[in-house]
């Protein structure tokens, strides 16, 4: 990768060091300017034209909410990467950044057990988000300045879905403004159950889903161990829990575990997926939106052995493509479409159907997707 030049942005002298010394060790960054405050960071932007921006949440003078507002209206597409603290407050204010235009965030390592633990935090977080993000950004320029195809060039498979019982949702890197977009576009009589895994650390996804829930004509709740899984109900993963689904009589209930990470994350969109393959089958319409990494290509495989349906966001309008295009490239998407069109085409898999009063389950897990464990 050609190098990227970094801005950091925070009113911590401590933190503008460490930051800085993180990043200039990889070969591929270069921090190209700091500041104290917003209105520095302003000043600065024409003559640095960083690559990318680290933004502290939390800043005397200008703090981080401010800044990028005022940034988004001169450079609309450059990344931005919100750096706040783990506390209410803080979640709130990256929330409130997210909506305004960040690309992402990354939690300060306030609980570290050394200085040394602390680098490596910023290091291991920071810096894998950097070079995704600006990545990204590159593509995306690079297909702006081609000529638009005649045709779609992404093939998918034709599936045909005889009965829907549940939609499950995956995303990580620009997934909160993806998912607040889709669930504004859900009707209020939704017939069945919505299970999402955002990538989000605790207390984060508490506020995120009481916010999805404001906006929303759907009722949004951050999962709760044992909770009844019920038709235009949405369930968003607790940060740092695996969510699952499991029997219980004619019910379905909420089963949250503190399994190992997979893919490096917890909550795991593959656990979430593999749980509803195992006890819905060909009932489950699978969506897997903008985020880093491969998490949801393996669950998606599995519903889509048991006969669901995949919808995956296009890379045009995905923040990251890694998620969605893992997916593509395991030939198991049966849409890839545009995040407008993505509510439309969850509503339109449920056809005319209603809120029902209960799913109907198969009798037991389907042996093709049978996988360790109970869900």
């Amino acid at each position: 990768m050609a190098g990227i030049g970094v801005l950091v942005v925070d009113d911590s002298v401590v933190i503008r060091r460490i930051v800085s010394s993180v990043l200039d060790d990889d070969p591929d960054i270069t921090v190209v300017g700091t500041a104290a405050n917003g209105r520095i960071a302003l000043d600065k932007l024409d003559a640095l034209r960083p690559d990318i921006v680290i933004l502290d949440v939390e800043m005397p003078v200008m703090d981080g909410l401010a800044t990028l507002r005022e940034l988004r209206r001169t450079y609309p597409t450059l990344p931005v990467v919100m750096f706040s603290t783990v506390t209410e407050r803080g979640a709130m204010a990256t929330l409130d950044a997210l909506a305004a235009g960040a690309t992402d965030y990354v939690t300060k390592p306030t609980h570290a057990t050394s200085a040394t633990a602390s680098v490596d935090r910023v290091r291991a977080e920071l810096i894998p988000k950097i070079k995704g993000l600006v990545g990204a950004a590159r593509t995306r320029a690079a297909f702006a300045k081609r000529p638009m195809p005649k045709a779609p060039t992404q093939a998918v498979s034709v599936v045909r879905q005889s009965r829907v019982d549940v939609i499950v949702i995956g995303a990580s890197t620009g997934g909160p403004d993806a998912l607040s977009s889709i669930v504004a576009g859900l009707r209020s009589d939704l017939s069945v159950p919505i299970l999402v895994v955002q990538h989000m650390p605790p207390l984060f996804t508490r506020l995120f889903a009481a916010r999805l829930d404001r906006s929303s004509a759907l009722h949004v709740v951050e999962a709760v161990d044992g909770q009844l899984v019920e038709p235009g109900h949405i369930i968003v993963a607790p940060g740092d829990q695996h969510l699952t689904v499991r029997r219980q009589g004619t019910e379905v209930r909420v089963r949250l575990t503190n399994d190992p990470p997979e893919n490096y994350c917890r909550p795991s969109v593959d656990v979430l997926f593999r749980s509803a393959a195992a006890l819905y089958g060909a009932g489950v319409v699978a969506c897997v939106l903008t985020g880093m990494g491969r998490d949801g290509a393996q669950g998606a495989e599995r519903v889509r052995a048991a006969g669901g349906r995949i919808i995956v966001q296009d890379e045009a309008s995905s923040v990251v493509w890694g998620m969605p295009g893992a997916v593509v490239a395991a030939g198991v998407a049966t849409d890839v479409v545009p995040l407008r069109q993505i509510a439309d085409r969850l509503q339109g898999a449920l056809g005319n159907r209603r809120i029902a009063a209960r799913p109907v389950l198969p009798a037991s897990p389907p042996r093709a997707v049978a996988f360790g464990g109970a869900p």
